[in-house]
């Protein structure tokens, strides 16, 4: 193999690989990144057996061939050479770095050992916005939460349906919805569940991507960038889905609430931040919501540090009532809510309650309360 490349092409996908390959694994062949020169291109490739990554990167190819190198010894090395043209050769089952007086040996393994990343199966894609994706999929990330009996909670469901993408997650203590308008129509239902560590490793690699192709299997999704100047692909991601049917979750939101409030977004957070302090171990707050007065009283205690009792402002309608959430979990729908005023609505204390921003249609958080103790 001998080639020459760009560095901070070589650079950024090297930083792509390296999201994927584990950093602690048994199978040391992981580690490794799997270069591939061929035709007009460097092709770069990494797997944690999960899940795995491609890229294309442009090169002068002069002699095609392979070689498997650390990742992280490879990624680490490239950063302390200067932003030019390096020229990648295999010299006795190392590979050969050279770029003015720098010249570096990084030792390779054996390619025969990498593991095959699964190609696509599919001619049929879905086109997405990469960025408005994982702009979306970011709010959601934190939500599922690792179950081995109930697998389909540990990740985040895509349901396709006419034109729009419904992305959702849940811990079973509280869900939220985004919703993504497609520049096509999908002609059938389509649901599938990615695990959450794959939903990070797709929002680091193409949250600067802007079409993203995908294309789906029984057991398998692929996502896939093309190049703007050779129409080749760019980077092609794969993972493995998770088995079972999603909640029925839309029928758990309510339809009709007793009470809806209306609160300055960045208010109400720093009362709650000054609440959450006093929370004690089961991170517990009262919100009571008072019609009359149009304000909400925040409150929190804890035996070892003190109490908390504030209150914002408010526009309410309906029914008074007192209701407890665990701070964070409410902290979290309304950080992710809107832009400057939140609806919070309301059935009764022990019911769900929705958090949405007030210009907001695309996105909602239902929280479930704590018992009042």
């Amino acid at each position: 193999m001998k080639l020459v490349i760009l560095k901070d092409k070589l650079e950024e996908a090297l930083r792509g690989c390296e999201i994927i390959s584990p950093k602690k694994t048994t199978l040391l062949i992981l580690q490794n990144v799997l270069l591939v020169s061929e035709k007009n291109f460097l092709k770069l490739s990494a797997t944690n057996l999960e899940s795995g990554v491609i890229f294309w990167v442009l090169a002068k190819i002069e002699k095609e061939g392979k070689i498997c190198v650390p990742a992280k010894t490879f990624s680490q090395t490239i950063e302390y050479f200067p932003s030019k043209p390096l020229n990648l050769s295999v010299e006795n089952n190392s590979l050969l770095v050279e770029c003015e007086n720098l010249q570096v040996f990084v030792d390779g393994v054996s390619s025969e050992e990498f593991p095959i990343i699964p190609e696509i199966k599919s001619e049929e894609a879905i086109f997405l916005d990469g960025k408005t994706l994982c702009v979306n999929l970011s709010s959601l990330i934190k939500i599922p939460s690792p179950s081995t009996a109930r697998p389909e909670l540990s990740g985040v469901l895509f349901s396709f349906q006419e034109k729009t993408l419904k992305l959702v997650a849940t811990d079973s203590f509280r869900l939220a919805e985004r919703k993504i308008n497609l520049s096509q129509e999908v002609t059938k239902k389509i649901n599938l569940i990615l695990p959450q560590n794959s939903v990070r490793e797709l929002i680091q690699i193409f949250e600067k991507e802007e079409e993203l192709r995908l294309y789906l299997s029984p057991s398998q999704v692929w996502f896939e960038t093309f190049s703007l100047e050779t129409n080749h692909p760019k980077i092609h991601y794969t993972t493995r889905l998770i088995e079972g049917e999603y909640p029925e979750y839309e029928e758990i939101i309510p339809k009709e609430f007793n009470t809806q409030a209306t609160f300055l977004k960045e208010e109400f957070l720093n009362q709650l931040r000054i609440a959450g302090i006093f929370s004690g171990k089961t991170n517990e707050v009262r919100l009571k919501i008072l019609p009359k007065e149009n304000k909400i009283l925040i409150s929190s205690q804890s035996p070892n540090l003190g109490r908390y009792q504030g209150g914002v402002r408010a526009k309410i309608t309906g029914k008074e009532i007192e209701i407890a959430f665990n701070w964070k979990f409410l902290q979290e729908g309304i950080v992710e809510s809107g832009k400057s005023e939140i609806e919070l609505s309301l059935t009764n204390s022990d019911g769900p309650a929705i958090i949405r921003g007030t210009e907001e249609k695309n996105y909602f958080y239902c929280l479930m309360p704590i018992k009042i103790s």
